[in-house]
Parts: C-alpha cells; structure tokens; sequence
C-alpha cells in the first residue's frame, strides 16, 4: 500500500495558502450563478480570475491521469445529474437546476482543492435539501477528523448520514491525499465502518468530498470520457473541503471569507 505523505511545516503553510485561494474563486464566482449563464461561461469567469488576479494554476486543465484523454477546461461543472467531472460548455443553467462548481488552483505547486454546491433561481424543495444533507455529510465526516482516528471512522457517518436520510452513496469517487502532487494516498471512501482503513497522523492532508445521490448510487460515464452521471437519473449533490489532520484535530484548510455558513454542530465545537 503506497504509505501517505506526512506534511512538514512548509508544505503545509503552502497548502493554507493554496486551499484558501481555491475557496476564494468560488467566493468570486459566487454572484454570476444565475439563470442564464452558460457553465463555459462559468469556467472562463473563474480561468481568467485564476491567472489573472490569483496567479494560480487552474490544475485541471489538461490533466491527464493514465487512460484518460486531456481534461479540456479550467474547473469541473456538474449539473443536476452529474455526480462529478461535468466539463463547462454551452449548457445554459435554468431555475431549479443544482451544480456543483469543483475547483483545483496550484500555488507555488502546492494544490487547494474545493468544490461547492449552487442552486439556481427556484430550487427544489428535494435539491435543497440533498444539498443540505449532503454539506451535514462532508462536515460531520470532517468532524472526525484528529490523530488517532481511522478513515474508516470519516466514511462510517458519512454514509449513516445519507442513508438515514433516505440517499445513497457513490463508491466509484472518492477523497484523496493531496500536496504538491493532485491526487495521492489516501483513498477516502464515504462509507465504510468505524476503526477501518489507515489510521490517521498529525501532518495528513487529503480531501472529504462526498458525493450523495437522491435516488440509488449506480453511475453511468457518458462518451466524453470523464463526465459521470447517476445511472437512474436522479440529482446527485457534491461539498468538498481539503482537510489537515493537526496535533488535536483538523483544520480545513480550503476557508474563505465568503465561505457559506458552518453547520450548527460545528459552529457549537468550534465555540
């Protein structure tokens, strides 16, 4: 099993910095989520904030994992259906449609990765509230997070959660590891049972990115070769956040100053 990085000082101080950036262009692309607006043109607003005004590197364009072709675009649009990996195009966003907005910028070749969930015009009552749950999932999986714990443990109340709540869980994605390379060891699966999986270290940094689907968790790929899609159709919701196991926790690491408003059980720990 390919053992998982422990993050020295340095790398973490570059990946606060990353993880903060990444969180800030979904702060900036925030208010031009409305009905009307096409995902490419989502993606060239926050490409162009990227270099432009960050100076990062939007990490998706042109990744290429083994077996894959060329990813074409800066960020990830997954509306509706799409669990993950829908590519921006002339997909015009309607009211009542749900999309999540993934973004990897590179600073100083230290990765920060985050993705959030957006609802456009008149939402569902049902897409309000996957989402909702959804966002419970990821933070109470985060909650777990400290020395000691096991990955097992973050899975396990993920999928309590969203089973409980009448959802399901995609198995084929999952969290990762993460630094000055985009995808490595760990796997965080978001289901799983309590004292499994590697343990965790003060210094581990990887992603919690649950994706949760209102009907079963069967995925379909579509043809372009990345997109997937729920195989039933149904909506599919996605939150993640990049994570720092500390000495006595976790510190989310991809928070910014438009970050949307913590769940109450959080706030409650962290006061």
């Amino acid at each position: 099993m390919e053992s998982i990085s422990i993050k020295t000082a340095e790398d973490i101080a570059g990946m606060r910095i990353a993880g903060k950036l990444a969180s800030e262009v979904l702060d900036y692309i925030t208010p031009f989520v409305k009905v009307g607006i096409t995902t490419g043109e989502i993606d060239q607003l926050c490409h162009e904030y990227m270099t432009n005004v960050q100076g990062t590197i939007p990490a998706p364009l042109n990744y290429c994992p083994p077996g894959y072709t060329p990813y074409p675009k800066a960020i990830c649009t997954s509306v509706n259906d799409v669990i993950c990996h829908g590519i921006p195009g002339d997909k015009v966003l309607k009211s009542g449609d749900s999309v999540n907005l993934d973004i990897t910028v590179i600073k100083n070749g230290y990765h920060g990765d985050t993705s959030r969930m957006f609802l456009v015009g008149e939402p569902s009552i049902l897409s309000k509230r996957l989402s909702e749950i959804t966002y419970e999932c990821m933070w109470l999986g985060i909650a777990k997070i400290k020395p000691g714990a096991h990955l097992g443990d973050i899975g396990h109340v993920i999928q309590q959660h969203a089973e409980k709540a009448g959802y399901s869980v995609v198995r084929e994605f999952c969290g990762h590891g993460i630094g000055k390379i985009f995808h490595e060891a760990p796997q965080v699966m978001h289901y799983g049972k309590p004292g499994t999986m590697e343990r965790l270290e003060a210094g581990m940094i990887f992603t919690v990115e649950p994706m949760i689907n209102a009907g079963r968790r069967e995925i379909r790929e579509m043809g372009d070769g990345w997109t997937i899609r729920t195989k039933d159709r149904s909506l599919s919701a996605q939150w993640e956040h990049t994570v720092l196991v500390t000495e006595t926790g976790y510190e989310v690491l991809t928070m910014s100053e438009g970050y949307p408003e913590l769940p109450d059980f959080i706030k409650n720990h962290q006061g």
